[in-house]
């Protein structure tokens, strides 16, 4: 790979609509970026969401990643297309883990079927507080470490062995912020020994498993103590020094949206291309102001030779791993549905099953997005 020709690897896209207009699919064969993150915007229908898919794929030179956050619960894109999964906080509360491996597997399924290969999840964050409103509600599968290291865990295992890549998130953990961070930035005081005993540790126990990590736009003073408000996904302390080198992760490690109010109120958009790799990202994500991704690679171009090596190796490696998306079927798909329902009723039953995630933002962006 030459890194001059194929900067457009480095980006994950948000893609317009719900089919790609000539205009669009002539930009992203020229820019030919190295992995699309669709939305509710993009989802309309069974057979239109695959269509998408294979169009995507078909004007890519080398395959992409085709992504989504299809955790369950009101983070699950797929619901407006057919049945919503239970939330990890439903999962864990329930106890079960024979459920949780059944939501692995399906959500893999699912999936595979509409051509994805890569999933945002498992959540590794810890709850302190479940109705806290800093993003994470109903999305955590544990209240400390352990729990969330043997839930998510199973759930991890389980998707993956049905072809789908997963990737842990939000490195190094969201869990102690106050505020959301797709409208603020926050900013966690917790000392690096407090870190390595609550947040890291699912990280530490779940890396070798992983094949993805997204590092999340917090501030943590104890690892940027001269930078100010300088988000973790920025941060070459927490990307190479603590994720790459103290943990020995060498896997395809991406930001979480740059189109955040953590990232678009505290630096520039050339900040956020550029420091984002040279910290140690090998993916920069624009999830929505999608007409800035020309913009971005040429960003990338100011980026030193070797971060942009580095990056690109480890996307490449790591896409070497994505398997082909199996037959598309509608029959399939109902099959799969159907024991998403059963799955929703065995968590929550019978009547707790009936009451949909409401998708009005007030929690969130995240359900909007």
């Amino acid at each position: 790979m030459s890194s001059s020709q194929d900067l457009g690897q480095l980006l994950l896209m948000g893609v317009p609509g719900t089919e790609l207009t000539p205009e669009t699919a002539a930009r992203l064969k020229k820019l030919q970026p190295g992995g699309f993150i669709l939305f509710g915007r993009n989802i309309q229908s069974p057979q239109q969401l695959r269509k998408l898919i294979d169009d995507l794929r078909d004007l890519s030179d080398v395959e992409p990643f085709i992504t989504i956050d299809q955790e369950g619960g009101r983070v699950s894109r797929l619901r407006l297309i057919g049945e919503e999964p239970p939330n990890a906080q439903s999962l864990r509360d329930k106890g079960d883990p024979a459920l949780i491996k059944r939501h692995g597997k399906l959500t893999g399924q699912i999936l595979r079927l509409f051509g994805f290969n890569l999933d945002l999840c498992p959540v590794l964050d810890i709850s302190y507080d479940d109705a806290a409103d800093n993003s994470l509600k109903g999305r955590t599968y544990g209240r400390d470490p352990q729990q969330v290291i043997d839930n998510a865990g199973i759930f991890n295992r389980s998707m993956r062995a049905e072809g789908i890549l997963s990737c842990g998130k939000h490195f190094p953990g969201y869990g102690p912020a106050e505020c959301d961070p797709h409208e603020f930035l926050p900013v966690i005081t917790k000392s690096h020994e407090e870190m390595e005993r609550s947040e890291l540790l699912p990280y530490s126990a779940l890396l070798p498993e992983l094949d993805s990590v997204m590092t999340c736009h917090s501030n943590y003073t104890a690892y940027d103590p001269d930078r100010g408000r300088w988000p973790a996904s920025l941060s070459y302390n927490i990307v190479t020094k603590l994720l790459r080198h103290q943990y020995s992760f060498d896997g395809l490690a991406m930001t979480d949206d740059l189109d955040m109010g953590a990232i678009l109120n505290e630096v520039t958009f050339e900040q956020a291309i550029q420091e984002a790799v040279r910290a140690g990202n090998d993916l920069v994500m624009i999830c929505h102001r999608v007409e800035m991704v020309e913009l971005a690679r040429q960003h990338l171009e100011g980026v030193e030779a070797p971060a942009l090596h580095d990056a690109l190796m480890r996307v490449e490696k790591t896409k070497k791993r994505l398997v082909k998306p199996d037959a598309f079927n509608l029959d399939r798909f109902a099959a799969i549905n159907r024991d998403i329902l059963q799955l929703r009723i065995d968590t929550l039953g019978e009547e707790a099953a009936k009451v949909l995630s409401v998708e009005d933002g007030k929690r969130s962006p995240v359900e909007l997005y």
